[in-house]
């Protein structure tokens, strides 16, 4: 019996005539070459610019007439519809004229700078209230309720600019938005 190598001719360990001997050929292989895709210059591809992605600092009065919503129905327990057709806009402006910033609206309200300023906002109502009420000066007119809720949206308005603020630049030095 013979014996079969790869890549060279058949050999035999016993004396067999030439021409029972079986040539093995290698099988070419062409190396593939993948092309190369050139970038394509699209929306896809483009980092945002920090102009493109801020909240006017208009939209985050929707969020500082919120804020202020416990004293404004304090003092005017009648304003409830116009609070709740005031929160629907909000929701309208955010999915219709704001959409193109939506994904950093969505960064800031899963952000830890969000959730401080609103840990920080029902501190600042809840310390605020107890402390006026220990010293006798509690708010319990309808122009106190109006002021403290200026105030309060005041705050909010001021706070979230600041977020905003630093998550953009956050952003900017991560290399996911261009300044």
């Amino acid at each position: 019996m013979g014996s079969i190598g790869f890549g060279t001719a058949a050999t035999s360990t016993f004396a067999a005539p030439a021409a029972a001997t079986v040539a093995v050929v290698e099988p070419v292989v062409e190396p593939v070459v993948e092309p190369v895709a050139e970038p394509v210059a699209g929306p896809a591809d483009e980092r945002p610019s920090v102009a493109e992605m801020r909240l006017p600092v208009w939209f985050f009065g929707f969020e500082g007439v919120l804020a202020g919503a416990f004293d404004l129905l304090r003092a005017a327990p009648s304003a409830w519809p116009a609070l709740v057709v005031l929160a629907a806009v909000n929701i309208g402006v955010s999915l219709t004229l704001m959409r193109r910033r939506l994904k950093l609206a969505k960064l800031l309200w899963r952000g830890k700078g969000t959730r401080n300023v609103a840990f920080g906002l029902i501190g600042l109502r809840l310390g605020s209230h107890l402390v006026l009420g220990l010293l006798g000066t509690a708010v319990d007119t309808a122009l106190g309720h109006v002021l403290f809720a200026l105030v309060m949206g005041t705050v909010t308005v001021a706070l979230l600019a600041y977020v905003q603020r630093t998550a953009l630049g956050a952003l900017v030095a991560a290399g996911k938005a261009t300044a």
